[in-house]
């Protein structure tokens, strides 16, 4: 984008990423679960159905009516922000963006032609400058992406399930989809919490920022490190039963939790990949075109190997020890329930007295 259409931004120099691919910061469960969501039955008609028929300009219409577009005149503060982190990201066209009025803190990008900004009076009032400039950067990620189109998807689906909830069939269907697009989205906001830090390029403001969200304005109350450590706890903690449950957890869910968050930007952030996409080192649009899909699915496969080999989590470990070809893998699992996380005796099933259960189960095996 010309260097004119980027004036007034704030004076803090700032690295940019000239031609940057989305490649450089997505991760690489993103790409993973939208190959997934792609190859799910009904998807394709589906989206090309909608593809014709949410109604784009109404869309538009409606947030320019009922909500406060940022201009120069106008939240002019973040119309900096968004010009600076376009400018960052290289982002060729800067995206209209809307502050409406919710006490929700919440921000989305969405828009199946274009991508739209919309942000939450809640949001604009609880973070600070530096962190706000994260989240901008965080929502001009998911514009560069090309996410809006699926999230756009994943709004109206939500409602119409809603309202079809009284046809079975019907529901069922949509929630399939829905489902598939909740796990790829909570993936995807992954991938933007980078962008937001590499247009913040303040990894303390990114922190605080997630970690508001999580628990409101007050900082002098919270600690970066306890909030990470709670992550830890969460991967960690209790045994399988716990391991199925967080599953359960974040279905519903459209963002993955923030500590959850806050620990995987942090890895990110120490990480070789970040410091050379800061040396100038990454993968640039102009080379899109020729990248191939199976290299992704191999990048994607190491990743998601390398996370269950080192996860904490019971059901990795126990996923790890299947592949490794542990012994008795059985009697773990039968033992699992009830105490797989605090031990790892191989001892036989036999070995063990008749009534060895856990507390709250009772004889017949159920709780």
């Amino acid at each position: 984008m010309p260097e004119e259409s980027h004036e007034n931004v704030p004076s803090r120099q700032r690295r940019r990423f000239e031609g940057i691919s989305s490649r450089a910061y997505e991760h690489p469960a993103d790409r993973s679960a939208l190959v997934a969501l792609r190859k799910l039955s009904g998807f394709d008609t589906v989206f090309k159905a909608l593809s014709g028929l949410l109604p784009e300009r109404s869309l538009r219409l409606l947030f320019l009516s009922d909500s406060v577009r940022v201009s120069d005149a106008q939240f002019a503060h973040l119309n900096d922000m968004l010009r600076d982190a376009c400018y960052i990201l290289d982002l060729e066209k800067v995206p209209p963006m809307y502050v409406s009025q919710n006490p929700q803190p919440n921000a989305m990008c969405i828009g199946m032609d274009e991508p739209i900004i919309v942000v939450t009076t809640g949001l604009v009032e609880l973070l600070d400058e530096e962190e706000m400039r994260a989240v901008v950067g965080h929502e001009v990620g998911h514009a560069l992406s090309g996410h809006s189109v699926y999230r756009t998807i994943l709004l109206f689906l939500t409602s119409l399930a809603l309202k079809v909830a009284w046809i079975p069939l019907g529901n069922l269907a949509i929630m399939a989809i829905v489902t598939a697009l909740r796990e790829w989205f909570r993936k995807s906001e992954l991938s933007s919490d980078r962008a937001g830090l590499l247009v913040g390029q303040d990894l303390q403001a990114s922190m605080r920022g997630l970690m508001k969200i999580a628990g409101g304005n007050h900082l002098h109350e919270m600690n970066v490190d306890a909030f990470l450590a709670q992550a830890e706890e969460y991967e960690a903690g209790g045994d399988l039963r716990d391991s199925v449950l967080k599953i359960l957890n974040v279905l519903p869910r459209s963002h993955p939790f923030t500590t959850v968050r806050a620990a995987e930007l942090k890895k990110w952030a120490e990480s070789r990949d970040y410091q050379r996409i800061m040396d100038g080192h990454y993968p640039r649009r102009d080379e899109d075109g020729d990248t191939k899909v199976t290299d992704s699915f191999r990048e994607s496969a190491s990743a998601y190997a390398t996370h269950v080999r080192s996860s904490k989590d019971p059901l990795m470990k126990l996923v790890t020890d299947i592949a490794g070809g542990a012994g008795d893998i059985g009697g773990r699992v039968r033992r699992g329930f009830g105490g797989f996380a605090s031990g790892s005796s191989t001892s036989s099933p036999k070995d063990r007295p008749q009534d060895d259960r856990p507390d709250d189960e009772s004889p017949n095996g159920t709780a």
